[in-house]
């Protein structure tokens, strides 16, 4: 590591104000705050000290993240080769070849061949990713003549995570620059965005393409094969559905259903939000609201089953909280600390909104089975609404107070 920091400081001359490579100066910065942080600080007044920036903060998230990252691979290529062993198809294409290459074969129960077969899905879709959004953080780093964010670090991890493993390439790039430019760019970039970019780029490709995303109704597993997931089982027959499908709700809870691939272990979201709440980098606050919403929202619902004539009023709650996006947008995507409500009130206030909106795009709205991430989406919109009435209450509050005590 010595010889990388003596190397990238005998370059930094190279990209200072009035050298040819000046405007390239937020590329050569990026390359040395991944490794080594900035060497730059403070010198005029507020000060603060605090041991957290936004890399570090990203990083913990990129961490929290992990997790959901290993079910994605393991999953995907659970799916794609249980699909093959049920249909008796042969697999055909690049990955089946790689596959076929390594000698690993297509069993199910078999670990590797899994995770070999899934990270085949997983891997292009978070190249085409970053490649995409990279470019257009590059650019508008360049253009605005200011360092490259973290930002996007993040919001690079999430988006293959939140898609099915078998969508178009070239809808991701699509996707992705969309998300970016209109999500977070025209705002100003980090910071200063109002919407997750992540969501955007999701509810872009969402109603651009639905054949390919469907919100979660149709997982292709393989070439020629696709089968719906418990989400859309539901949406069918309710609660009778899910009794009568393939997977039970221990399946749904570890992750091995189909699913867009970082979504479907609510157990591994778990794990991620005991070390986001644990760093204090995601609010439990947001979490446990959102959870009371959805439940209360459900609880409701079921009691008005027999009145309406709508199988998935019936659905219980243990199962809203196993299907579809809910533990992931509850833990990764409510808690953004952009996008989010930042009063300590206001953050009860937004995830319990989210929580009952989640659940009823579900149940009330049929065109839209998944609900969580429209949910966050429409309360980004009203997070800061809810600050400002928020601290405008703790103002009247204490005013009140002391003209009591004058």
């Amino acid at each position: 590591m010595r010889l990388l920091r003596k190397f990238l400081d005998s370059q930094e001359k190279h990209f200072q104000e009035g050298r040819p490579l000046a405007r390239m100066h937020p590329l050569f910065e990026a390359a040395d705050t991944l490794f080594y942080s900035p060497d730059k600080v403070t010198r005029t007044a507020p000060y603060v000290r605090d041991g957290l920036d936004l890399k570090r903060m990203m990083s913990v998230v990129v961490v929290a993240l992990m997790p959901c990252v290993f079910m994605a691979l393991y999953n995907t290529g659970y799916q794609a080769n249980a699909a093959l062993m049920r249909t008796g198809m042969t697999p055909e294409g690049w990955r089946a070849e790689v596959v076929n290459w390594l000698g690993l074969g297509f069993a199910a129960d078999s670990f590797l061949s899994c995770l070999v077969h899934g990270t085949l899905y997983f891997l292009p879709i978070f190249v085409v990713t970053f490649a995409a959004g990279g470019a257009i953080e590059v650019l508008f780093a360049i253009v605005r003549r200011h360092e490259i964010n973290e930002g996007f670090f993040v919001t690079g991890f999430l988006i293959p995570l939140i898609v099915p493993p078998t969508i178009p390439l070239w809808q991701i790039a699509l996707g992705t620059a969309f998300g970016v430019l209109l999500g977070k760019e025209v705002f100003g970039g980090t910071g200063m965005n109002i919407f997750n970019p992540a969501l955007v780029t999701r509810v872009f490709l969402f109603f651009a393409y639905p054949a390919e995303i469907s919100g979660d109704a149709v997982w292709v597993a393989v070439d020629g094969y696709s089968g719906p997931t418990l989400m859309a089982k539901a949406m069918v027959d309710g609660q009778n559905a899910l009794a009568q499908s393939d997977w039970s709700w221990w399946d749904a809870f570890l992750g091995f259903v189909p699913g867009s691939m970082g979504e479907t272990s609510t157990l591994f979201c778990l794990l991620g939000a005991v070390l986001l709440i644990v760093t204090q980098v995601g609010s439990w606050r947001t979490m446990l609201s959102l959870l009371l919403g959805s439940l209360l929202t459900t609880l409701l619902l079921n009691a008005l089953a027999d009145k309406v004539n709508n199988p998935y009023f019936a659905v219980p709650f243990w199962w809203h909280f196993v299907i579809g996006g809910w533990a992931f947008g509850a833990v990764f995507m409510a808690t953004d600390p952009v996008s989010s409500a930042q009063s300590e009130i206001g953050k009860y206030i937004y995830g319990f909104l989210i929580g009952v909106m989640a659940i009823l795009i579900r149940v009330v709205n049929p065109a839209y089975p998944e609900g969580m991430m429209l949910a966050i989406l429409f309360m980004n919109v009203f997070a800061p609404v809810i600050d400002h009435y928020v601290v405008r209450a703790n103002i009247k509050r204490r005013l009140a107070r002391n003209a009591a005590i004058i």
